[in-house]
């Protein structure tokens, strides 16, 4: 998240123009002068065109083969415009009311009629177009194969001049644009990313199969230093996804939008009929929706549907409300444009959304586009089954270099980059080449991953410098790691910290071997890792191959002295494969040594001698399975972006006695699966599952410590009002829900809806237990449980009731804070429990 900060920074969603011509205009009132919305801008010629937005504004370009637009709006006269092919210009138009129309008008008031959805033609049309979108979709076709074609570019964009004559840009003026896009606002805009995608599509019916084969690419590459041009490219391609306007719900900007034809759409939108094309073949009857409750996650827009029988959406165009629970977008603009098949249905033959982001409406920001075309389209034709099958390849041509898949796009592109766009690629690689530019990006990136490079070798993690506890008390640490730049095969990591309370030195080091000769920051790994590491840890706090000692996770509530000196020797391997599935084999020799209030002792009282150190032997395999999961990496560690599509994992660990003095022999067992529901208008729910066994009778720092949480941060998967070392297990099975509702109630309250707030609230149940056999009370010797000063036991085993915690919060707190008001449930006699707590979240979420 904190490269992502960077990447927002830096590159948020501007595309680019093609070989057209770009016509802008307003469309007016005749007489009164008003701005009119909504106002269809058509090319008559062509299956082309847009609406006025709600100041009147419309932009479109048009193909250079046509000079003439049409502007037509219910009940007034129709507007016929000629314009000079090739030539960006203004075409305002002044429409005059209908006579016949005026003569009709009878003003009785200034209230708008009820909307009704009973006897409404608009409502009967709509339901029509749903019951009809089996057929219309791709899906209904036994095979289906295209060529796809996207381009996806971004620009700060409503520079100003005064901004861009500032002494600061005197070097860079060669980036500065005149902008020609009205979205965009402003005057200047810097255009900074430009991506192109050429893919093969294949569908099948029987049994289901959706291959892509990516035949050509090219990207801006930023500095490998500084952003990860894959990560980014992943997150973009999140931000901006297809648009299935035939889906219930089309994901957008990570977020969920009802679509206008979901089943359930007439329960949410208004529907009217706003104008008829008749001349057009198939007819069309042009139908404006908009959200009943205009705060809702919801579009606004208008969808051209045939009149043929088969009411199929031939064009639409999409918006959203400025009120809409959505942040830092100021404009969306997206258009669907669809062509016919040869059984007279249609299919989307290209799509456009653009998107106006800032922080306030008036400011600078960032704006991006993203066209996708679809050419070669053929239905009912297989392919040979060696396309369907086999690891989502298909062709040599997906096996090619990213120097071979540049070289093809750019003799296969459909279309011909402008010359802003021919720009972007060119200007970039000039930028990285300023030694100021450098700086500054060479310091940003300190700042935000918190690591400074220094060519082969790096220093970091910044917020690792300094922090303190209740053991150590004053700690400080340096450390670094080196980079591809040194070896692409051979890594190193290291640091070395001192506590000024307990005066000891930590330290850790480690070497991994790269078997693929690729970073081991990057996907797919393949690595071998050995480490040490002598540091401190609180149990039940496992964290993997590094501690990271965050300065502010240095403030915690209540007794939190129990911790751990931990020697660690590990060997790990790592192997990813391209389809998400990975498996890890490990070697891990551990000797744990009590320090602060934490300790270890037998529970037979004859033997009252603490034992200083607990030693165990681990041999482990761990494999995991994240279907069509993306990344975004940063320098810290790799974010996975989460979607849609579950992650399932499984570690299985045994303990050796007497291999290198291990103690015990013993097995744990650890399965989890966790996936985040969208639930549509009511937002989305992330879904954890987790059951645990261990086998053997093993003394308690052995069993599972369950995660529990004493900062005052909220942490999704720790239990937030159990203290360290309260619940031990042997035996668990765990449920959290995390929901949010994006505004859902919020949206609908008078003035607390202009806050944009988003509710939010979260159950956590813990099942489990203890066998008899590994009950203290019941095995002399083992170690006792632990008891506070006054004797008084605090760690427990649990009963036949689960511990229980819920939270209800708030999010979206100035775009960026999430309170929790916590309730624990159960257990409340514990000593030194909380029954209710306040904690905090920072997310900045779209």
């Amino acid at each position: 998240m904190k490269q992502l900060g960077w990447v927002l920074l830096l590159v948020l969603p501007v595309a680019a123009l093609a070989q057209t011509t770009t016509i802008r205009g307003v469309v007016t009132d005749a007489k009164t002068r008003q701005q009119l919305p909504f106002v269809s801008v058509a090319v008559s010629q062509a299956a082309l065109g847009t609406n006025t937005d709600e100041d009147g504004h419309y932009t479109l370009r048009v193909p250079t083969q046509y000079t003439t637009l049409v502007f037509t709006y219910l009940g007034y006269g129709t507007v016929t415009k000629t314009f000079t092919a090739g030539q960006p210009q203004e075409i305002n138009v002044s429409m005059t009311a209908s006579a016949a129309q005026l003569g009709e008008v009878v003003v009785r008031g200034s209230k708008a009629p009820r909307y009704r959805s009973k006897d409404n033609p608009a409502v009967a049309l709509i339901r029509q177009v749903i019951d009809h979108k089996a057929q219309n979709r791709p899906e209904s076709y036994a095979y289906v194969e295209d060529e796809k074609y996207e381009k996806m570019s971004f620009a700060v964009s409503n520079l100003s001049d005064k901004f861009k004559s500032r002494k600061i840009f005197r070097n860079y003026q060669f980036l500065f644009k005149k902008q020609d896009s009205l979205a965009a606002g402003g005057v200047n805009i810097l255009p900074i990313y430009l991506e192109e995608k050429l893919a093969k599509e294949y569908y099948r019916q029987n049994p289901p199969t959706h291959k892509t084969v990516v035949l050509g690419s090219k990207q801006v590459q930023f500095d490998k230093h500084f952003i990860d041009n894959e990560g980014l490219s992943a997150y973009f391609n999140r931000m901006y996804q297809d648009i299935d306007i035939y889906a219930n719900n089309v994901f957008l900007l990570g977020n969920q939008l009802l679509s206008p034809i979901a089943a359930n759409a007439p329960a949410f939108y208004q529907y009217y009929i706003s104008d008829t094309l008749k001349q057009h073949t198939p007819p069309l009857v042009e139908l404006s929706f908009f959200p009943r409750n205009r705060g809702d996650m919801l579009f606004t827009g208008k969808l051209y549907v045939t009149l043929d029988g088969n009411y199929a959406v031939q064009r639409a165009t999409l918006s959203v409300d400025k009120r809409i629970n959505l942040n830092f977008v100021k404009r969306l603009d997206a258009r669907l444009e669809f062509a016919e098949n040869p059984d007279k249905r249609y299919h989307l033959s290209k799509s456009f959304l653009g998107i106006d982001f800032g922080v306030t409406e008036k400011g600078s920001g960032f704006y991006g586009e993203r066209t996708v075309q679809f050419d070669k389209y053929r239905i009912n034709q297989p392919a040979p089954d060696s396309v369907y099958d086999g690891p989502g390849r298909a062709g040599a041509l997906a096996d090619t270099s990213a120097r071979q898949r540049t070289a093809f796009l750019e003799q296969n592109r459909p279309d011909s980059l402008s010359q802003v766009e021919k720009a972007i690629y060119r200007n970039v690689d000039t930028l990285q080449t300023i030694k100021s530019f450098r700086r500054t990006l060479d310091l940003f990136a300190f700042l935000l991953s918190g690591y400074k490079s220094f060519g082969g070798f790096e220093i970091g993690p910044a917020n690792t410098f300094y922090s303190f506890n209740p053991v150590e008390g004053f700690r400080l640490r340096v450390g670094g790691r080196t980079t591809p730049e040194l070896s692409k095969r051979i890594f190193f990591e290291t640091y070395a910290a001192y506590g000024f309370r307990d005066e000891k030195w930590k330290y850790f080091f480690s070497s991994t071997y790269s078997f693929n000769n690729k970073s081991i920051y990057t996907f797919p790994q393949n690595m071998l890792r050995a480490s040490f590491q002598r540091d401190t840890r609180i149990p039940g706090q496992e964290l993997q191959f590094v501690q990271e000692d965050n300065f502010l996770l240095s403030f915690k509530r209540g007794v939190n002295d129990k911790y751990l000196y931990n020697d660690v020797y590990r060997l790990d391997y790592v192997h990813e494969f391209s389809n998400h599935f990975s498996y890890t084999l490990g070697f891990r020799n551990l000797q744990q040594s009590p320090a602060g209030g934490l300790y270890f002792q037998h529970s037979d009282p004859t033997n009252p001698d603490p034992i200083r150190t607990l030693t165990t032997t681990e041999l482990s395999l761990g494999l995991r399975w994240a279907p069509n999961e993306t990344f975004y990496q940063g320098k810290l560690y790799r974010a996975p972006i989460i979607g849609r599509y579950p992650v399932f994992s499984a570690q299985l660990t045994t303990g050796v006695r007497g291999l290198f003095r291990g103690e015990y022999t013993y097995q744990n067992v650890v399965v989890n699966a966790t996936k985040r529901f969208y639930l549509s208008q009511l937002g989305h729910s992330d879904v954890t599952l987790e059951s645990g066994y261990v086998f053997g009778k093993v003394p308690f720092p052995l069993l599972e410590t369950h995660r529990a949480n004493q900062s005052y941060s909220y942490q999704l998967r720790s239990y937030n009002l159990m203290n360290f070392l309260e619940f031990s297990s042997d035996h668990y099975a765990s449920l959290f829900i995390d929901h949010n509702f994006n505004g859902f109630f919020f949206n609908k309250l008078p003035l607390i809806k202009r806050l944009k707030l988003r509710e939010a609230a979260s159950l956590k149940l813990l099942y489990g237990g203890i066998r008899p056999e590994n009950q203290p009370a019941n095995s002399p010797d083992l170690y006792q449980f632990l008891r506070d000063a006054e004797g008084q036991p605090t760690t427990f085993s649990l009963g036949r009731q689960p511990y229980a915690e819920a939270s209800v919060g708030v999010a979206n707190i100035f775009k960026l804070l999430r309170l929790d008001i916590v309730k624990r449930l159960t257990y409340l006699d514990h000593p030194h429990v909380a029954e209710w707590g306040l904690r905090g979240r920072f997310k900045i979420d779209f």
